[in-house]
């Protein structure tokens, strides 16, 4: 599937953009003169810029968890083309299997066809028996119905193979398959071991900023003021957030960022639990077999 635009994640790491502030301070709203610009000497204009200044430790904090979240849609991608990638394997190995069948299907065909023959031949000698005819015959619709299925097998697992690779199958060489991976390895690889554990990664970098969101960020002023008949003024200011209620905002906030950090940390342990079990399931069948 497609992937929408990103955000890069040092853009995240970045001081916001400053904001531009223009106004007109004590403007008559009364009177011959209101709303006139020059008539009152009090007039000012006005015309300012704004930062707000967020600390490195914060743009550390945001910029991590940025890429934590631009890794983790990284490794969906990943899983998404290993899965088409399996699925491809396994139509390819389901096409070859099903073409060796159908041979096998034939041969018993054929020597079914031929046991038939030599049978009609002995009761045309009086060698044989109808009853053994009539059996012989049988076999032989036997083998044909188990060719006629597997050649649709066949057929079934050849527009598979297609269909993940938008190429015939024809002429499919044996497979060359993998060695068996170790337990570890294997539950490392899993797909949803993968992604569980990059949203851990997440969540932890999303606490982090939680936490030094506590920390207000001050926000610096200058203008310029323009008066008519009087000495023009400049101004500067710092703006402090004041936390009113911190125990209902910023730790609450943080509170729940850690909660979904231990709700991500357990979501990667069952999937770690999922995946051994599988990994178990599978040696067993191949042991089985």
């Amino acid at each position: 599937g497609g992937v929408g635009r990103r955000v890069h994640p040092r853009s995240a790491g970045q001081q916001p953009d400053p904001m531009l502030t223009v106004g007109i301070d004590n403007l008559p709203a009364t009177g011959a003169n209101r709303f006139s610009t020059s008539a009152e000497d009090m007039t000012m204009k006005r015309i300012g810029l704004s930062q707000e200044w967020v600390p490195a430790d914060k743009r550390a904090a945001r910029e991590s968890a940025a890429t934590a979240v631009a890794r983790r849609e990284s490794v969906l991608e990943q899983v998404a083309a290993a899965d088409a990638r399996m699925q491809a394997a396994a139509a390819y190995v389901d096409a070859y299997y099903a073409g060796e069948a159908l041979k096998l299907t034939a041969l018993n065909e054929k020597h079914a066809r031929q046991d038939l023959e030599a049978g009609k031949g002995r009761l045309a000698s009086v060698a044989g028996s109808s009853a053994e005819v009539l059996g012989l015959s049988g076999a032989l619709g036997t083998a044909e119905d188990d060719s006629a299925d597997v050649r649709q097998q066949e057929a079934d697992a050849q527009a598979a193979l297609q269909r993940w690779t938008g190429a015939a199958a024809e002429g499919l060489q044996a497979p060359r398959l993998a060695a068996v991976p170790s337990l570890e390895d294997f539950v490392g690889r899993d797909p949803a071991v993968v992604v569980k554990q990059r949203d851990v990664d997440v969540a932890r970098r999303e606490l982090d900023v939680a936490r030094l969101n506590r920390k207000p960020n001050w926000s610096y002023e200058v203008s310029y003021g323009q008066r008519q008949g009087r000495p023009d003024l400049v101004s500067f200011g710092v703006s402090i957030p004041l936390p009113v209620a911190p125990a209902a905002r910023q730790d609450r906030e943080t509170a729940a960022k850690l909660a979904m950090v231990e709700k991500a940390e357990a979501a990667l342990a069952e999937a770690r639990r999922a995946a051994a079990g599988q990994y178990a399931a599978l040696a067993g069948d191949a042991r089985s077999l």
